[in-house]
């Protein structure tokens, strides 16, 4: 079920959203329901990341790289 909110926001950031709006020809609620939805998998993400990297750097994991080596 969808819900509304109302929230406040300065008025350089609704100008923004709205030449956004018209570039991408997308209507505002789209354009921060995307950046909402971004911005909870990216907070997901680095939580499960702090989870995870005491047990990856245990066994060698650093970067990327080492990572994608593993995996191949």
């Amino acid at each position: 079920m969808e819900q509304s909110i109302t929230i406040r926001i300065p008025d350089d950031i609704k100008k923004e959203l709205k030449t956004l709006s018209r570039d991408e020809n997308k209507p505002i609620s789209d354009l921060v329901r995307e950046s909402l939805q971004r911005y909870i998998a990216l907070k997901k993400f680095r939580k499960l990341r702090n989870i995870v990297l005491p047990f990856a750097e245990a066994q060698g994991l650093l970067t990327d790289e080492d990572i994608f080596k593993a995996i191949s």
